[in-house]
């Protein structure tokens, strides 16, 4: 299949609540109507999204991004239990490979698989997101270490860089139905075109960060991933000095350039806590 330059598709936008409250969703949808309760609104635009296959400047540093190529020996993604057992290990080991990193915790992952109809759910029944937004703020970051690593360990591990990174492969077949795009860091404003969304779960509370629109953004996707590679994409750093990429903006997209008989999207995405000497 041919590789386009572009494509140009709808993404929605974080719109902030219009009484100046803080925004705020349920992680847990209605199971009636597949919503989340939540306190602001979205708008859509159409955006170019640029192919970026063969950019090297798509590193996770300057871009936030980056498209590997890594075969899994894990394939068949049954259950949550086998997950963890056999894909968990040999993912940390390729973050570690690809990142320098000291030390990887693999903390969360979810399955997507679109089925059309279907009722999202945060459980088991999970379609891909149009929604343009990061999967950490620096508060939940930090809340997250305390949370997955041991007590003793955390007070030296806060001292050095560490980064929460997620790990995004397609599922038996590429990903040309709902691929994912990425906006890169460098066309971001973080004073101007982010503002954290507390995450309502049932026991605790998370903050994400929701993306408002802004023409200047440079979306990116990578033309038909396949399950032999996947994308790195960097939710938090530590390092806020300028010199690296601090997150990246995603989101799913229908992409009409899909060709109609391409299978539906399938993948996996793992949530990694990335640590550093």
């Amino acid at each position: 299949m041919a590789a386009p330059s572009s494509t140009t598709a709808p993404i929605s936008f974080f719109v902030p609540p219009p009484d100046g409250s803080r925004a705020y969703q349920t992680v847990n949808a209605n199971l009636q109507t597949g919503h989340r309760d939540r306190n602001f609104t979205l708008e859509t635009h159409q955006v170019e999204i640029e192919n970026r296959r063969g950019d090297e400047s798509t590193t996770l540093d300057k871009a936030g991004f980056q498209l590997c190529k890594y075969p899994a020996k894990h394939t068949t993604f049954p259950n949550d239990a086998e997950i963890e057992k056999e894909y968990y290990p040999e993912s940390a080991e390729i973050i570690k490979k690809i990142t320098g990193a000291s030390r990887v915790v693999l903390f969360d992952h979810t399955v997507r698989r679109r089925r059309p109809g279907v009722i999202d759910s945060a459980t088991d029944k999970r379609q891909p997101l149009n929604q343009a937004h990061v999967d950490q703020a620096p508060k939940s970051a930090v809340e997250r270490v305390h949370r997955h690593l041991p007590a003793e360990d955390v007070p030296e591990l806060l001292k050095h860089r560490f980064q929460i990174i997620n790990l995004w492969r397609p599922i038996s077949h590429p990903a040309y139905d709902w691929p994912l795009a990425l906006c890169d860091f460098r066309s971001v404003d973080p004073a101007t075109d982010i503002l954290p969304v507390a995450h309502i779960y049932p026991d605790r509370e998370g903050e994400t960060y929701g993306v408002k629109y802004n023409p200047n953004h440079k979306w990116t996707y990578f033309h038909g991933v396949t399950p032999e590679e996947f994308i790195l994409l960097k939710c938090y750093d530590s390092v806020e000095d300028g010199s690296v990429a601090l997150f990246t903006p995603h989101t799913a997209f229908n992409d009409p350039a899909t060709p109609k008989d391409a299978p539906l999207r399938e993948s996996i995405e793992l949530r990694a806590l990335v640590f550093y000497d």
